[in-house]
């Protein structure tokens, strides 16, 4: 088969076995994406697709052949670790059918290349990221990514309180989680604040006063609220008898 008959392959491609011509230069982005969108073409095959340098520079052929339940392991983790930034969110966030392992060392890699990723970049995952991508980026110095991560619909609310039990919370982080509409109001959030050293006087206040008395005593042992604020909430406490 010739460059031109390849390019004018029937719509049946998809359905039938990559030939030899995988491993050549007359191969076509478009022919090898219909290929690739049979879920049954065997290991083979994969591995020749695998093997042509030239169609591999086709950002969606890798992004499809890494995420195919046919391409062997050892391939797709290959592919994976090449990924651009925004190929590594966009293969995470494929539909289901993509093997779970390898989702998740798409996502652990993009967790570990965060201090390398522009501002822009960082701004732009934490908007549509995954849960464990945007569970980091609420940690980031700048304002505007950790502003973008808390609205990101994936975040969880263990990971807000993950954010806020570590010491490299910033008091704009802490404070802006205590004016947040959705995550003020969590109760587990509510006890991560009374234990975090920025949570103004005022907040901690109205969280208290909803904490039976003996929960709170035990969220202050271990609070590191300032002493002037734990007093005053101490005071909260005797006021109830």
């Amino acid at each position: 088969m010739n460059s031109e008959e390849l390019e004018t392959a029937p719509d049946s491609a998809s359905r039938q076995p990559a030939p030899a011509a995988a491993e050549t230069l007359a191969l076509t982005e478009d022919l090898a994406l219909a290929w690739l969108k049979n879920l049954d073409l065997p290991a083979e095959e994969m591995e020749r697709i695998s093997r042509n340098a030239a169609i591999l520079k086709s950002r969606k052929v890798r992004l499809a052949l890494a995420a195919h339940p046919r391409t062997p392991r050892r391939i797709a983790l290959r592919l994976i670790r090449e990924f651009y930034t925004f190929d590594l969110m966009r293969f995470f966030l494929l539909p289901a059918g993509v093997a779970a392992d390898l989702k998740r060392a798409a996502d652990d890699l993009l967790v570990s290349r965060l201090a390398s990723v522009t501002l822009g970049e960082r701004i732009a995952l934490a908007r549509r990221s995954s849960a464990a991508v945007a569970a980091a980026l609420l940690l980031d110095k700048e304002a505007r990514v950790w502003q973008t991560a808390l609205e990101n619909p994936r975040i969880t609310e263990v990971a807000v309180v993950k954010a806020l039990h570590r010491q490299t919370a910033s008091s704009a982080f802490v404070e802006a989680v205590c004016r947040h509409l959705k995550w003020s109001v969590r109760p587990e959030i509510r006890i991560a604040l009374l234990r975090n050293a920025h949570t103004p006087l005022a907040r901690a206040l109205e969280y208290a006063r909803r904490i039976p008395p003996a929960q709170l005593r035990d969220i202050l042992h271990a609070s590191h609220l300032s002493e002037t604020i734990k007093e005053y909430l101490r005071e909260e406490l005797r006021s109830r008898k």
